[in-house]
């Protein structure tokens, strides 16, 4: 017997479900004395800081808060919001080669509205930026846009993600629906997804 079977049952897909199983079952003490609202801010190394900022204001329609020169940053910073907070995003030039998303993978921007989802399709196509995928997710079910900046970090427009009370479960496996293009995504609903939109041109046709 392999060291992995010693470990737990391995299904067709070579997953150990064992090891997933008790991922899942971590848990969070009810008596922490403060409660995390929202992920703040993420503050990225960029090569090109220029560059960077025109992606983030004109691509993707973030707004400059305030920037520091060399003389408080090395590398010089840019703090950008996308809603009412002063930042969401912080670039810091100087870094030395694209990202390589070692540590952080990828991060999400939501948007307030399906039909802004198929925009937000249109609007990177247009500009030049590739999609790395398009459709919805697994685990969270949202209608996602996934594509670069340029320096690799990886991003994404998302909408319609589960949503979840402290002590409720999140939907399960079986009842995911995940699709491969947003029209594919419309069409197949999971339980309680409203995929209406308001204006249905928007949808491809073949």
């Amino acid at each position: 017997m392999g060291a992995a079977m010693a470990r737990g049952i391995i299904d067709h897909d070579g997953l150990n479900r064992d090891d997933i199983r008790r991922l899942r079952e971590a848990r969070t003490p009810d008596d922490l004395p403060f409660d995390l609202g929202k992920i703040s801010h993420v503050v990225l190394k960029v090569a090109d800081l220029e560059r960077s900022v025109r992606f983030y204001t004109e691509v993707l329609g973030l707004r400059v808060s305030d920037a520091y020169p060399e003389s408080m940053m090395p590398g010089r910073m840019v703090f950008l919001r996308c809603n009412d907070d002063h930042h969401g995003v912080a670039l810091v030039g100087g870094a030395r080669e694209d990202s390589k998303s070692k540590e952080l993978h990828h991060f999400a921007f939501e948007v307030g509205s399906l039909d802004e989802v198929f925009h937000a399709r249109e609007h990177l196509q247009r500009h030049g930026v590739a999609l790395d995928f398009q459709g919805r997710r697994r685990a969270g079910q949202q209608f996602a846009l996934e594509f670069q900046d340029p320096d690799g970090h990886r991003l994404e427009i998302c909408w319609g993600m589960d949503r979840i009370k402290p002590h409720e479960s999140s939907r399960p496996a079986e009842k995911w629906r995940e699709a491969f293009s947003l029209e594919d995504a419309v069409r197949d609903a999971p339980p309680g997804q409203d995929t209406s939109l308001a204006d249905r041109s928007l949808l491809k046709v073949g």
